[in-house]
């Protein structure tokens, strides 16, 4: 339990109880409860957008769906937003590998950067919109099972791809991630999602698909991230988070087309 409030208090903003003594160990350890900590961000974010899209009587789907964008970044402080704009800094840079490591350890952020991450907010904003507009239980689906699906990839990203820094907050994941830490997650996800099916089950269906999907995008990410640097940073765990909370509305998108 220390290691998933530990976990919940770095991932996000929600403080059940503040931890203020932090181990290695346990800090590494609260890897595996990633999944559960995106469930807690999707079910708060579609409880909220679902309330709303309710009390405006379905009258302004395009606010709903800006909201449903905003309200996961309220509840982690867009942690992950900064890892995604060092991380296609460094990587798109053109540049060597100690070069690539020196920019995305920078904190200041390049136009790159800044310039990809406003088009992928405008295409993930978008992207709830026109579910909004097409189904309310695909779009609160979604919602929900955007930040599980994306905390698994985390998962899956620092448990396969060697740690590319001697040192680093990431550190401690890589180092106690396992196979085991991997499976827990992965059986973790499935349960989390399992409840989708007594909704619809092509939506559940459709959520099985995005975890597909993002899962394949996560290993040819990862091994491009490899191939430039050696391995997976910090900022690469943000950007695998954030590109897949992109991917999962617009699975959810095409199914309804």
């Amino acid at each position: 339990m220390n290691e998933f409030l530990i976990g919940l208090q770095f991932l996000t903003r929600i403080y059940i109880a503040r931890q203020t003594k932090w181990t290695e160990e346990n800090f590494g350890k609260s890897v595996k409860y990633f999944p559960l900590i995106g469930a807690v961000v999707g079910i708060i974010s579609a409880a909220l957008a679902g309330f709303f899209f309710f009390v405006t009587e379905s009258k302004l789907p395009t606010f709903t769906g800006a909201l449903a964008f905003v309200l996961p970044i309220l509840l982690t402080g867009a942690i992950h937003f900064d890892g995604f704009m060092d991380s296609v800094d460094g990587l798109f840079s053109g540049r060597e590998r100690e070069k690539i490591l020196e920019i995305m350890k920078d904190s200041r952020v390049g136009a790159f950067g800044a310039v990809s991450l406003v088009l992928l907010s405008a295409l993930e904003i978008s992207a709830l919109i026109e579910i909004f507009q097409l189904s309310m239980n695909f779009a609160l689906a979604s919602i929900f099972a955007a930040p599980i699906i994306s905390r698994l990839m985390m998962v899956v990203t620092i448990g396969t791809f060697p740690y590319a820094r001697p040192q680093g907050m990431g550190k401690a994941f890589a180092k106690y991630t396992t196979r085991r830490t991997i499976i827990f997650a992965t059986v973790s996800t499935l349960l989390l999602l399992l409840p989708i099916v007594l909704i619809d089950v092509k939506i559940f269906l459709t959520a099985m698909t995005a975890l597909a999907i993002s899962f394949c995008f996560t290993l040819y990410f990862g091994k491009f991230a490899t191939k430039k640097i050696g391995g997976v940073t910090g900022d690469i765990y943000g950007a695998v988070s954030t590109l897949v909370e992109l991917i999962v509305p617009i699975i959810f998108l095409l199914s309804l087309i």
